[in-house]
């Protein structure tokens, strides 16, 4: 074994206590208090005397924890960023064994957040407390950013940490979502907006014929699963996804006897570098203009804009994908680069000129369904190649 990665092993066994310390506290986004969760992060950090304090958003909720760690040089900071929120347990009774178990079962590690992602949490708290005992020596510093508003999509966390006005922005940010064969240095954009479509409403019983909101929304949906998006790029092209364009939700009317006067659907445009979303939005409205003249309403069909997120790629070798690829594969650990299609906080940086990796970690199962769980046998090699990249990132000597 790598004599790094050897070092690395004998800080698993803490990593692993911590995590199964953070599982046994839910921390649903959306649903649970996060005091406790953030409340075991915090203890951990204090008894290591580890600089941290609290984030809060602009309606003073608690959205995070950020430890900062300076060194004795100048230079650029870089962050590490983990959730310590989770999905949902969803039907708790399809599990196999409880949500917040924490045990390490036949070298897994269980419960929700075991994959997604208190494990990367406890270990890049772990590396923050490595660095903390030499930051003399190292130029700029580190941060370590654990937001509890991420499953909600609001990325509360994240959007506090980049509005402190004491806080050091970023050269770049490594962010700690699992799976070990490739490092995500790039995502599909978004854009999302809710339609509103109108119509006369009446009784459905009435002698004369009504055509509903929920009749004319669903031809619009039709109008829009056949909207022609630029198709898949050629093999080998720099941003390897084409757009796609999804209606996700569908609410109109109440009962049996109303004809609805309105109806709201929601559609998410996934965009790229050739397709982005001023492209997706002339598309939406220019499907919506057509179709209002076709088939006319009361009134025109509204378009509320929710989201926009740029689309977001480093090459393998721009900061920081090129120390955390080049720590892999120097410990042993070939890797390739990867575009994926979900977006992801990673595209919130992009939004703030931050470039960022938005996944490395370990081998799982469950992520988002039932029986979540990490292999921890990759623990040791997966923790060495964050340390060496950040050690790298601050000119370790």
């Amino acid at each position: 074994m790598n004599e790094t990665v050897a070092a690395a092993a004998h800080q698993v066994e803490s990593v692993v206590e911590l995590a199964q310390d953070l599982i046994r506290q839910p921390s649903r986004g959306g649903v649970d208090d996060y005091s406790p969760v953030l409340g075991t992060l915090e203890a951990w950090l204090t008894r290591r005397s580890l600089p941290h304090r609290r984030l809060h958003d602009g309606d003073g909720r608690l959205v995070g924890l950020l430890v900062e760690i300076a060194g004795g040089r100048p230079g650029p900071w870089w962050t590490l960023d983990a959730c310590v929120d989770t999905a949902d347990f969803g039907d708790d009774r399809s599990w196999s064994f409880p949500p917040t178990v924490a045990d390490v079962h036949e070298g897994w590690l269980r419960g929700r957040g075991a994959a997604d992602s208190k494990l990367a949490a406890s270990a890049f708290c772990h590396i923050a407390a490595e660095v903390h005992e030499r930051a003399h020596e190292l130029a700029g510093g580190l941060a370590v950013l654990l937001d509890v508003d991420e499953h909600t999509g609001g990325f509360g966390g994240a959007l506090a940490y980049l509005a402190d006005p004491d806080t050091s922005i970023p050269a770049g940010v490594m962010i700690g979502y699992p799976g070990m064969d490739e490092v995500v240095v790039g995502g599909r954009g978004l854009w999302r907006a809710t339609i509103s479509v109108h119509a006369p409403s009446g009784h459905s019983g009435s002698s004369r014929t009504i055509v509903g909101a929920v009749s004319r929304a669903a031809a619009l949906v039709q109008l829009l699963d056949a909207a022609q998006l630029p198709q898949a790029p050629a093999t080998g092209a720099r941003f390897p996804l084409p757009p796609k364009l999804s209606v996700t939700s569908f609410h109109g009317g109440q009962g049996f006897s109303v004809v609805p006067q309105r109806c709201d659907i929601n559609i998410d445009v996934r965009t790229t570098p050739d397709f982005d979303s001023a492209d997706a939005e002339n598309l939406v409205r220019k499907t919506v203009a057509e179709f209002d003249a076709e088939v006319p309403g009361p009134q025109p069909t509204d378009i509320k804009v929710v989201a926009s997120w740029p689309p977001f790629q480093l090459g393998a070798d721009e900061q920081p994908a090129a120390a955390l690829m080049s720590a892999a594969h120097r410990l042993g650990t070939p890797v390739r680069p990867k575009t994926a299609g979900p977006s992801n906080i990673g595209n919130l940086l992009a939004l703030h000129g931050i470039p960022a990796t938005a996944g490395f970690g370990l081998p799982y199962e469950g992520l988002h369904g039932i029986d979540e769980r990490a292999d921890l046998s990759e623990l040791p090699r997966v923790y060495a190649i964050y340390h060496q990249a950040v050690l790298d990132l601050l000119d370790a000597p």
